[in-house]
């Protein structure tokens, strides 16, 4: 599928098939290009926790979800976290592939870039979730499968669920699978001339 129509044809999808499965090629083809998202200082630091466990699901969508079907019906469920720490956990690797000098300037600016700035620590890692969100979102669209991000549920509840990391973030989740229901109209968008300045407000 062309990237556009990618774009224009994705929407938040409420309605899976539950009996559908996605196969191992495709979820690691899915996951593969996900990874392509960008992240600051190339740190990668989302991590994508697979909620496979079927009686896992149930509990997060009937007494943390709002009893959203698509957390357990979608072929998968995806949260997304994010480690905040990733720029001090061996930031070499990171840069492993690049020429000796470059990796040794970007190595040179990360930590000052971080340190001692939580609130951007927090702030980095939620845009990188968010690019890999989208990331993943267009890529199943162009698989032939649908999606739905969501947020509405209780994040301090499914993070202790999942065991997260004090040092993690937790992200929305996107619900990957057959749609078996076509998602509403879309609801309308904004002129860009309400939407785009130039150079200032």
């Amino acid at each position: 599928m062309d990237i556009l129509d990618a774009v224009y044809q994705r929407r938040a999808v409420k309605h899976f098939d539950p009996n559908h499965q996605i196969t191992a090629e495709e979820e690691q083809k899915l996951l593969e290009a996900t990874i392509q998202a960008p992240t600051s200082f190339n740190i990668q630091h989302w991590r994508l926790v697979i909620l496979r466990d079927p009686k896992l699901r149930q509990k997060i969508r009937k007494e943390y979800g709002n009893d959203q079907a698509q957390m357990t019906d979608a072929s998968l469920l995806i949260l997304f976290t994010a480690d905040m720490k990733a720029w001090q956990k061996e930031p070499q690797r990171y840069w492993q592939n690049a020429p000796e000098a470059v990796a040794e300037l970007i190595l040179g600016w990360m930590g000052p870039f971080h340190e001692g700035r939580e609130w951007l620590q927090r702030d980095e890692a939620q845009r990188s979730i968010g690019m890999a969100m989208q990331t993943l979102m267009l890529t199943a669209k162009a698989m032939g499968y649908d999606s739905c991000p969501m947020i509405g549920f209780d994040l301090a509840q499914v993070a202790e669920l999942v065991k997260l990391p004090d040092d993690n973030v937790i992200g929305p989740m996107v619900a990957v699978g057959k749609k078996v229901k076509d998602a509403w109209p879309k609801p309308g968008q904004l002129p860009l001339s309400e939407l785009v300045v130039e150079n200032s407000f």
